[in-house]
């Protein structure tokens, strides 16, 4: 089954434009990853400085390894300057009897 995850990140208004290729280059190795499945970002029609990451995984297991890449050798400062505060990652589960 697979994993499906929010992130909910704020950038800094004045320089969310400037901010979406670093987003998109720092997309491809998240994409390409071993155990990715998907990631596609939205843009909040109010706010162009919110994006939501709708990230899918295969498991769990690949999540765990692709953020602990992310926190050594594969880590990314280029979009520390243009975040607002602090992402937020929420794990979702389908429910299909609701």
């Amino acid at each position: 089954m697979t994993v499906t995850a929010y992130l909910d990140v704020h950038l800094v208004p004045e320089r969310a434009a400037e901010a979406y290729p670093i987003v998109h280059d720092t997309l491809v190795a998240t994409r390409a990853f071993a155990g990715n499945v998907s990631v596609d970002v939205w843009i909040d029609d109010a706010d162009p400085a919110h994006l939501v990451y709708v990230e899918r995984w295969l498991s769990h297991e690949a999540v765990d390894s692709y953020r602990a890449w992310r926190r050594g050798e594969g880590a990314s400062t280029e979009m520390v300057p243009f975040l607002a505060g602090p992402p937020v990652m929420t794990f979702v589960t389908l429910a299909t009897d609701i």
